[in-house]
């Protein structure tokens, strides 16, 4: 803790130019796009699992407090992948590094740039949302709902404080040839948040083209108005009109997506899942293990990233192995109906 406040302060103070606030800048984002995927993962499985949970969980995200979040996600998302970009080519050729200021100011603006359409685009889709009259759920009621991940958190911190005493007590001291195999490992996650950076980037932009800007969120559950109506056009990615007008029903038919009979939505969003975990949790751990000197605390923050990245793992790639079923789907049109009763 003391070494965070110190990092805190004396970032503040220090005059290190735009090298600095771009190192400041790639960690707050990366930490921003962490947070998001945990709750994005364990959301998007309710489509299968808990089917009125994930209809809840969209009329959350189309409050405007999430609304706010959306807009900062790609803004993050954005400049990590640009700003990650500059560290792998300059990694790769050290010999531009005295070129890195200039590097730094391109990807700031380079950010900003795509980020004016980009909002432009977005605030589309918030603005027919929000002129459509449709209610919107209470904030107190959107805060609620993120009690159960507050709690699931703070399970996983306990179990990794667990683990990281038992593992103490049993490892004892540390050795040189453990050491040693530590070294060869952090050489392999190095090449791998470089190697899966690149794979990445083209993935998490055309999800991002996709749901955000293409699709909108607020285009994945239809508005009060439109379902009265009767009006269900066809998803933007799915196979068929969305006939019950829900979240649930827009996930059966992306997944459901066919080409040369592979269902490619679910292939994608297997890498994508895979790669973002994985690279994100690994750069989480580089976060706590920065602050963390005691040997007791850096175990269990570094189980921690463990234990998340291989729940987010499970709980998600379960979900894309199911089928979201007729069942699932009626269910869900009945919460949504119950939902927007509620909202009236």
């Amino acid at each position: 803790m003391t070494s965070l406040v110190t990092t805190v302060t004396e970032t503040l103070r220090y005059r290190g130019a735009i090298g600095q606030w771009s190192w400041v800048l790639h960690r707050i984002s990366g930490l921003g796009v962490v947070l998001f995927l945990v709750l994005h993962v364990i959301d998007t499985s309710w489509a299968v699992f808990y089917p009125a949970e994930y209809v809840r969980a969209i009329a959350e995200y189309q409050s405007p407090l999430f609304t706010i979040g959306e807009f900062a996600l790609v803004a993050a998302v954005v400049y990590h992948a640009f700003n990650g970009l500059r560290i792998i080519i300059f990694d790769a050729r050290p010999n531009l590094w005295k070129y890195q200021g200039q590097a730094a100011w391109a990807v700031l603006i380079g950010t900003v740039v795509l980020l004016v359409p980009v909002f432009l685009l977005m605030l589309g889709h918030v603005l027919k949302f929000y002129n459509s009259g449709r209610a919107i759920l209470p904030l107190g009621e959107v805060l609620a709902g993120q009690v159960r991940f507050i709690v699931g958190i703070a399970v996983a911190v306990i179990a990794a404080m667990l683990l990281s005493g038992l593992i103490g007590l049993v490892q004892g001291g540390t050795t040189g040839a453990t050491r040693q195999r530590g070294s060869k490992l952090e050489r392999f996650w190095w090449a791998f948040m470089r190697g899966s950076g690149l794979i990445i980037i083209p993935l998490v932009f055309g999800h991002l083209a996709i749901m955000h800007i293409i699709q909108g969120v607020f285009d994945i559950q239809f508005t009060e108005a439109a379902a009265e109506a009767g009006i269900f056009a066809a998803g933007a990615v799915g196979q068929g009109a969305n006939v019950t007008g829900t979240a649930v029903e827009f996930v059966a038919d992306r997944w459901n997506t066919l080409v040369a009979g592979v269902a490619v939505w679910r292939v994608y969003d297997f890498a994508l899942l895979i790669l973002v975990v994985i690279h994100g949790f690994n750069g989480l751990r580089y976060v706590f293990t920065d602050y963390a000197g005691n040997a007791f605390v850096k175990r269990a923050l570094v189980y921690l990233t463990i234990i998340g990245a291989v729940v987010l793992l499970v709980v998600g790639g379960a979900a894309l192995l199911q089928s979201v079923d007729q069942t699932a789907i009626e269910e869900a049109q009945r919460a949504y109906e119950a939902l927007l009763q509620s909202l009236r």
